[in-house]
């Protein structure tokens, strides 16, 4: 169980990237997007809860099991909330939506806006992903804006 939970956590070894492991981890969080997309919005909400639910204990068990806090091999945090920031938005019809995504993911957790600091510092597998969750809802709301602006301007987009 332990093995499987490491794999899990570390995004099936994308998490050993020698470069930006948390980066080349949420890759996997754009298969999880695609499926949370088909969803309606509220089971896109339901999904991306149990993602992120998920990715609590499966976290917390690695970092014991790898004995470092917050080690940058776990990069379940990352994969499981990058489909947050697609919540809402209508990305397979716009699909510049994406890679949008996944860049605002990457430097809303990089830049880690107020709280998403403080949040780091809650305990086990819970501190792991929060600052990831409140990182991402400052993407969303960033992308929901961009979304509404690149309407609102008819851009061919």
């Amino acid at each position: 169980m332990r093995k499987l939970i490491l794999i899990l956590a570390t995004g099936c070894g994308l998490g050993y990237s020698p470069v930006a492991s948390g980066t080349t981890g949420a890759l996997l969080g754009i298969p999880l997007a695609a499926a949370v997309a088909a969803l309606p919005l509220g089971g896109q909400i339901a999904a991306v809860a149990l993602l992120i639910a998920l990715a609590v204990p499966v976290c917390n068990t690695a970092e014991n099991a790898l004995g470092r806090k917050d080690d940058g091999r776990i990069v379940a945090d990352e994969y499981c909330t990058l489909p947050l920031c697609l919540i809402g938005l209508p990305w397979p019809a716009y699909p510049w939506l994406l890679p949008a995504a996944f860049v605002m993911h990457r430097v809303m957790d990089i830049i880690k806006p107020p709280p998403a600091r403080a949040a780091q510092h809650l305990q086990g597998g819970l501190g792991i992903v929060m600052d990831d969750v409140i990182s991402s809802l400052y993407a969303l709301a960033a992308l929901h804006l961009l979304h509404r602006l690149a309407g609102c301007v008819n851009l061919p987009l």
